[in-house]
Formats: C-alpha cells, structure tokens, sequence
C-alpha cells in the first residue's frame, strides 16, 4: 500500500476569514489592482491570525477572473507583497465565480491529506481595472512585424495598420459559444422556471435588510476589513423595499413580453478580494484558536447551456448547482432540511429562486427561507467574482460558530460556462 493510499484523511479546520468591502465598480476602487486589494485582505488575516512567522502557513491558494497579463503569477506575487513568510508556495486557480470556493477546495484537499498544516485560500476581482487586449487584427501584424527578416519587410507588415486596428478589445460579459450576456441567460431560466418579478424584489430587498442588521450587530467586524475610505460594502441600501425596486425597469431578457429582471434583482460589477484561513485541528490547537467550522463535503457540476435543454430551464447557464447539490447530500447521507443555514450566491435573484425550484423538482425539501442567506448575499454585497467563494466560506463558518451546539450549512456557488460549486460545513 502507497504512502498516499495509508495516509489518514483529516478534518479540514475553517479558522476564520477576512476581507475588504467590496465596492461597485469605477467607484472608490478604480485604481486599486487585484494584487492590492488581495494583499489588503491577506494582511489582514495575517495580522488577526498571527501568521508572520516562518512556517505559519503552508500555502496560499487564490486566483482572479478579470486578469492582467501581469497577473499570471497573481497569488505568489500578491504574498510577496504581504506580511506572510515570503518562502511561502503560492499558485493561482481559476473556475469563474467558484474560484474563491475552489481555491478553499484545494488548500482543504492537502490539509486533508495531510500534505500541509495550513493554508489560506481567496480570490479578487476588479471590473475597475479590467485588462483591455490588442485587436486581434492588430496583434497579427505586430507579431508579422516583429518576425520580419529585414527592415524593409517590418515596414511593409507595419503598413497595414489601420485605424480601426487601434480599437482595443473591451471584455465582454458574454458567453463565448453563445454571445449573451450571463443575464440574458438568466433571463432566460426565469421564463423557463416562471420565476415572477415580485419573488426576485422580495428576495433582493430581503438580502439588503439581512446584510444592513448584520453590519449594525456587529457580525462583521472581525470578517471586514477597512479599505480605501470604505468600512461597509458600498453596495448596501439598508433602506431597499420589494416597493422601492418594482420602480425599477428590466434590463434584461427586453426582447421577450413581461421581462424581470432589474438592476436591484441583479448583482452589479464590483471590485473587492477576500481570504479564508484553513488548517487540520492539530494546527489550531497547537495556536489556541478555536476553529469556526469544518468543511465536510464538497461537489462540482457543469451543464451542458449551449445543446442542452435550455429554454426547458433544465440546463440553464447558472443551473449546474441544481445538479450538484443532490449529488453532494445523496453521497453524504443528507437531505435539505439536515441543514440549518444555507448561503446560495446571488448572482441573481432570479438565478436562485430557479435553483431553490429545480431542487425540489428533483426531490429535495423545500428550503426555509429563514435559513437562507441570512447575513445577506451578493444581491447586497456586490460580486467581484473570484471573492464571492471566500467571502461566503467564512461567513457561514462564523454564522454557524455563533450557534448553539452543533450546526451544518450548505454553500451553493453558480459561475459562468456552466459550472458550480458546493460544499457542506459542519460544526460539532
């Protein structure tokens, strides 16, 4: 038998988190790159955590969606610039917006393991700053010019510039294989779902509430880090009624009658970075620090939102949490209601109300709303892509460490090409 086939798979520890408010993009973070704003929240948690010493943590996991060409090293360089052990491993990781959850995924899989004590995963995301590449068209002649044998034949590739050439390539929030935009595929699943407006500013104006009283209890001040003149997510209106948003008009799905989905149902652009410090019980007990939770379980899906059963909503593009999380609970023995908080990512409000839908239809039990979301989500909070994972992590982690006795919580994560992310934390 294999050293790895022997080895005693542990539980994984979630110690605790930090981040910076995340703000709407163009705003208060519009100069402020990837690597700045994940060394804020990696600074952080180092300073909360005591994890300046050499050897204090294994790893650091994280990655970003939005990426400079500079950015290909972006966890490593971001912990250079931190005030962790700079003989620290760092590696980048990327899944769309379950990119922060992934990252917690495989630092867990190696504590696990027993490969590493500790480690700390996260994510960042500017829509600020996002990278502007070449035209293709001119990227061509460049790479012609700079081929060229002779003088003569550099300027004869560099003569076919043209002014249209100089146009540079913005991102486009769209699907490649598709051309839309990932809330017109939303839209699309709200029709197929008969998801109504009211449901989407019910749930939306709920988000706000729950993060504003959770922010004026205090809840986050041990997870939120000041940043740039901001204390609080930017995003926030403590003051949003499902009346205040049915003033709102559609900006998606406009092509078809009766659309639903708004700007205040919808997350907006956002800027922000978070991390989440992980370790096996040994590690924490060794520190004094009592860990928060455990991350028990964890599963991945993808649709197939290009032939799939679309318009029928079965395959929409943010619907593979749909398929992952009955996966998930029939492999650990569990059902919906075994769970006493569940943090579903808001990318829409339309987008959740189709999965809590779809759940059901595959034989789950109904999620109490109670139970859901319940310090807020990304309708409040905004959404910087690669973030939303770790700010998630170490939300429920913390929610279920201020309960009473034992607690279980389930984190349902949807991100673009099809894909999600879920996982189960457990505290005993």
């Amino acid at each position: 038998m294999s050293s790895l086939e022997s080895a005693r798979v542990r539980r994984v520890a979630v110690v605790g988190g930090a981040r910076i408010p995340f703000a709407r993009s163009d705003g208060p973070y519009a100069t402020a790159s990837n690597q700045e704003m994940l060394t804020a929240a990696l600074d952080a948690l180092a300073e909360r955590y005591g994890l300046q010493e050499p050897g204090s943590v294994g790893e650091f996991v994280a990655g970003a969606v939005l990426k400079h060409s500079r950015d290909f090293n972006l966890a490593r360089e971001t912990l250079l610039g931190s005030a962790l052990d700079p003989r620290t491993p760092a590696y980048d990781i990327q899944q769309a917006c379950g990119t922060g959850l992934q990252a917690v995924i495989a630092a867990a899989n190696k504590i696990a393991l027993g490969q590493t004590e500790s480690a700390v995963a996260g994510g960042a995301d500017t829509a600020s700053d996002a990278p502007l590449g070449v035209n293709d068209r001119l990227r061509r002649i460049l790479l012609q010019a700079r081929r060229a044998k002779s003088v003569g034949d550099r300027l004869k590739a560099l003569a076919q510039v043209r002014p249209a050439h100089l146009v540079p390539d913005i991102p486009r929030n769209a699907e490649p294989r598709t051309g839309l935009s990932m809330g017109e595929h939303a839209a699309v699943t709200a029709r197929a779902w008969g998801v109504t407006r009211q449901a989407q500013d019910e749930l939306a104006a709920t988000s706000h509430q729950r993060l504003a009283a959770a922010y004026e209890r205090g809840f986050f001040q041990d997870l939120v880090v000041p940043f740039r003149g901001l204390a609080r997510d930017q995003n926030l209106r403590p003051g949003s009624t499902p009346r205040k948003l049915a003033g709102l008009k559609p900006v998606f799905g406009l092509a078809h009658p009766d659309p639903t989905m708004t700007a205040g149902n919808s997350t907006p652009l956002t800027d922000g970075a978070a991390t989440v410090l992980l370790a096996s019980e040994e590690w924490a007990a060794a520190r004094g620090l009592e860990p928060l939770a455990y991350l028990t379980a964890y599963e991945t899906a993808a649709v197939d939102f290009v032939a799939g059963d679309v318009t029928g909503g079965e395959d929409g593009l943010l619907m593979a949490p749909a398929y992952a999380v009955p996966r998930m609970l029939e492999r650990a023995g569990l059902g919906i209601e075994d769970f006493d908080l569940i943090e579903i990512h808001e990318a829409f409000a339309s987008q959740v109300l189709a999965t809590l839908a779809a759940w059901e239809k595959r034989g789950l039990a109904p999620v109490d709303r109670a139970k859901l979301n319940v310090a807020g989500s990304s309708l409040a909070t905004g959404h910087p892509f690669a973030a939303t994972g770790a700010r998630i992590v170490a939300t429920l982690a913390k929610l279920l460490a201020e309960r009473e006795g034992p607690g279980r919580g389930l984190i349902s994560i949807c991100a673009a090409g099809g894909q999600g992310v879920t996982a189960i934390l457990e505290r005993n």
